[in-house]
């Protein structure tokens, strides 16, 4: 049972993840319900407003409500989601074969990919979207939409070095507020039109499929628009835990989006006109420019979610060796979780500020929007299917039962929005695929790089039996720590300290760090000590997709455990700086050979990534060919 401090804490967490979960599902109503008409040029009739917000209402409910919080949140990675946290997950069962689990990875690399051509467009359509509203105020202001634009969004960009612990605070109330005001004007127009509500019955999606198959197959490409953000429910799931996100959602997100999806339909029904924009349309007069000012509050918010949630997934990819070492600043000595990386964000913020000028309005970015988001949803229900048959242990007609309805369901919308692809869907496949060559590139290259190392290299043992059999070689006061990958051979730097300058620590000590595939490793679990010899060491240090390493840190606590002083002053860190060289051979094509190169090269510093002070490293550099 929950504590009494724990119910208390609830409301606040609960609103805490309001601010940062839902942002993106929440700006939804601002663009969503229009582009269904605008997409298949469709007349408004009460056949095809109540079909369309009938279609809306059970895809809303089946796939959010359901699949996702209801289902794939079940998956938890101790507490952690996200599709990173779900194919670690996948990759544990032992009821799949090892040979097939790459085709795991591919799949979890394909929606991880995806999400970062989302992480691009969502800034841009929701700030886009939002300000529009202006327009509706006020002609005057349509030659500074743009501008206005790219203005906020290089001001939330700017801010992302700085954190975000100060805006979050505000992030809750301020999206809880939007909430209610979409539901209380959606309300409004339900109260002058109560015919609308029926479009609870499926009986008017049915009509409208079967009467108008080809324009239905059309309007699902932009349904899908109501649902985008869904996949943040399971990825946030580790920072505010499951109970909190979902009522969250069944208690204020899912009733007031609902509210005003079927007050804007309600609007349509009375005005056909209001089409131009449903939403803004659907404010009192006195209210538009506070609404506006929210709305772009609620954009703002979204775009701040989703920069978060792209430099988390490529934090955990980093962290599982299937990105290169990036430059990660912490923004907070309180939450483990802030982080920024520099490199991203600026990536980000070109490719958002490149969409704008190259797509102009929300409704031409609309276009766009979509694609990535149905394939990314496949690729979940993919992976959530075979953790039910490999990890829960479901049977496979359970299995069946759950994954056949959604998988055709997610075709569906992978068939309709293909349709997007010419007139904007390939920017995030385009985003998508160079993500993704990367992500497999760096994954293979560094298997055939450790593999080659380990085919040239020493054996430890053999190498330690012939140090002590030696009397030539010298050793020297102080520690030694030799990082490496491979801790069964002997470290390239340890061979090239010997060879250059003669001598040998009296301690050495071998650091070998592994991920694990679970968020974070409890201190008590850090570090696993051999001895191989008195002079000889090897350390395995352990560490969640979430943790940060510090090794200076983690050194300290084995010295404990091994009865040593720590003494930093007295410690070098010797790094092996590979240079890697293009051959022609077996293993990589030679443009993803060269691709690995670069990336090798451009790798932050280990002495940053690993939190070793600068002052105490030593760099000795050897010539590699792969």
């Amino acid at each position: 049972m929950q504590s009494t401090a724990q119910k208390a804490a609830l409301p606040v967490i609960t609103l805490a993840a309001l601010g940062v979960v839902f942002g993106d599902i929440g700006t939804s109503p601002l663009y969503a319900l229009r582009q269904c008409f605008l997409t298949a040029h469709l007349a408004i009739t009460e056949a095809s407003v109540l079909g369309i917000l009938s279609l809306i209402f059970w895809c809303i409910m089946l796939t959010i409500s359901f699949k996702y919080v209801t289902i794939i949140m079940r998956a938890d990675n101790n507490g952690e989601g996200g599709i990173m946290s779900l194919l670690a997950l996948n990759l544990r069962t032992t009821r799949i074969a090892d040979n097939k689990k790459i085709y795991l990875i591919a799949l979890g690399f394909i929606g991880a990919s995806l999400f970062f051509g989302d992480g691009i467009i969502t800034p841009a359509i929701s700030v886009l979207s939002a300000i529009e509203g202006l327009s509706i105020a006020t002609p005057m202001f349509n030659q500074w939409l743009m501008p206005l634009a790219i203005g906020i969004l290089t001001g939330l960009f700017i801010i992302q070095r700085h954190g975000t612990a100060t805006m979050g605070k505000f992030f809750g109330p301020l999206t809880l507020a939007w909430f209610l005001s979409i539901g209380a004007v959606g309300i409004w127009s339900i109260i002058q039109t109560p015919f609308v509500l029926t479009m609870i019955s499926p009986h008017w999606a049915f009509n409208f499929v079967v009467h108008q198959p080809y324009v239905a197959f059309l309007t699902m490409g932009a349904v899908i628009l109501t649902m985008t953000g869904g996949e943040a429910l399971y990825a946030d799931m580790g920072h505010f835990g499951r109970l909190p996100i979902r009522l969250a959602w069944f208690i204020i997100v899912l009733p007031c989006l609902l509210l005003n999806y079927a007050g804007q339909g309600a609007l349509l029904l009375r005005n056909p006109d209001a089409i131009a924009n449903p939403f803004y349309m659907l404010v009192p007069g006195w209210a538009l420019y506070p609404m506006i000012g929210l709305a772009t509050a609620a954009a703002v918010i979204a775009s701040q979610a989703v920069i978060t949630g792209v430099f988390s997934m490529t934090n955990q990819a980093i962290q599982l060796r299937y990105l290169p070492r990036l430059t990660v600043h912490h923004t907070s000595d309180v939450e483990q979780g802030q982080i920024y990386l520099p490199f991203i964000n600026w990536v980000l913020f070109i490719s958002v500020i490149i969409l704008i000028l190259l797509f102009e309005n929300s409704a031409n970015l609309a276009s766009a929007y979509g694609v990535a988001v149905t394939m990314t949803m496949l690729c979940g229900t993919i992976l959530i299917a075979f953790l039910a048959y490999g990890f829960w242990r479901w049977p496979v007609w359970k299995v069946l039962l759950f994954a056949v309805p959604f998988l055709l369901i997610d075709l569906v919308f992978v068939a309709s929005t293909s349709l997007k692809i010419i007139a904007g869907g390939w920017v995030p496949i385009l985003i998508g695929a160079a993500v993704y060559t990367i992500l497999m590139t760096w994954k293979a290259g560094r298997e055939i790089l450790l593999a080659r190392l380990e085919k040239d290299a020493l054996p430890i043992d053999l190498f330690i039996k012939s140090i002590g059999m030696s009397a030539e070689t010298q050793f020297v006061p102080g520690a030694a720590v030799f990082l490496t990958g491979t801790p069964n051979i002997v470290p390239h730097a340890m061979l090239h300290n010997i060879k250059h300058n003669k001598v040998l620590h009296e301690l050495n000590i071998m650091v070998t760090v592994n991920t694990r595939d679970i968020p974070y490793v409890t201190q008590e679990d850090r570090s696993k000590i051999e001895k191989l010899d008195n002079r000889f060491y090897r350390i395995s240090l352990y560490y969640g997709f979430k943790d940060q390493p510090n090794i200076p840190e983690a050194l300290e606590q084995a010295y404990q455990e091994l009865g040593f002083e720590f003494d930093m002053m007295q410690m070098s860190f010797f790094i092996s700086r590979d240079r890697l060289i293009h051959t022609v051979g077996d293993g990589l094509s030679p443009w993803r050979e060269k691709l690995f190169i670069s990336m090798q090269r451009n790798t932050s510093p280990v002495s940053d990534f690993y939190q070793i002070p600068p002052n105490r490293v030593v760099e000795l550099g050897s010539q590699i060919e792969i």
